[in-house]
């Protein structure tokens, strides 16, 4: 089922952030929020995963018990190893055996099996968070919010971790929605890109991206006449 926001109303003391906002996620695809810094982008997530309240509204097509959500920071528990912090989220839904099973093709996915009894603390940044990838695609969930989880990383590094990403994706889809401000990242990822403005939060357009691989060139000219269009809509 597609997950749709009805006539969602949120504000903070005298600043409305989304009046009678509606919009409608696709199912098992990737669902893009691009819009500017501080437009709105992380509250709605927050809001689909139950982490902030909103002030009227219907949300449909979402059970909170079933969302797995990547930060923008890893937030990987320092005490665990790599395999220990996946096994954490899958305790209770899985007996051992099959916990392994799954840590262990997951891992491999995202080039992590030989790391998995090291510590946080011992890992890159871009290593931590290909865990936390494999994480929230190793939890048995059908829904993944992902707040900005390449802020930071350099363009090498990020195309390795949306690489690893693309590997899990398409092995395991859900239906996910992926918040940035980057227009290139949206490019290479969105199977339906939202472009948001603010004050309130309106969608100004839905883009549906026409290129089935999910390995993409960014030089071709669908893709630099597509970045042109979107960059004059922010």
């Amino acid at each position: 089922m597609s997950i749709s926001i009805k006539n969602l109303n949120k504000s903070y003391d005298d600043l409305k952030v989304y009046k009678d906002f509606n919009i409608k996620f696709e199912k098992n695809k990737i669902n893009t929020l691009l819009g500017p810094s501080g437009c709105g982008k992380t509250t709605l997530i927050n809001i689909i995963a139950g982490l902030s309240k909103y002030d009227s509204g219907h949300i449909e097509g979402l059970d909170f018990r079933n969302i797995s959500y990547i930060f923008q920071e890893p937030r990987l528990i320092p005490w665990l190893s790599v395999y220990d912090n996946i096994d954490f989220v899958l305790k209770g839904q899985f007996e051992q055996k099959k916990r392994d099973q799954i840590i262990r093709s997951h891992l491999e996915l995202v080039n992590l099996h030989e790391f998995k009894d090291y510590y946080p603390e011992n890992l890159s940044g871009g290593m931590k968070q290909r865990v936390s990838i494999a994480r929230a695609f190793s939890y048995p969930s059908n829904i993944l919010l992902m707040d900005e989880p390449f802020k930071g990383l350099d363009m090498s590094l990020k195309q390795d971790i949306i690489n690893s990403f693309i590997k899990l994706y398409e092995k395991q889809p859900k239906t996910i929605i992926y918040v940035t401000h980057h227009i290139d990242e949206s490019l290479l990822l969105s199977d339906y890109i939202y472009i948001l403005n603010n004050s309130p939060v309106e969608i100004i357009e839905k883009i549906s991206i026409f290129e089935e691989k999910r390995e993409r060139d960014l030089s071709k000219e669908y893709f630099l006449d597509l970045k042109e269009y979107i960059s004059s809509k922010l």
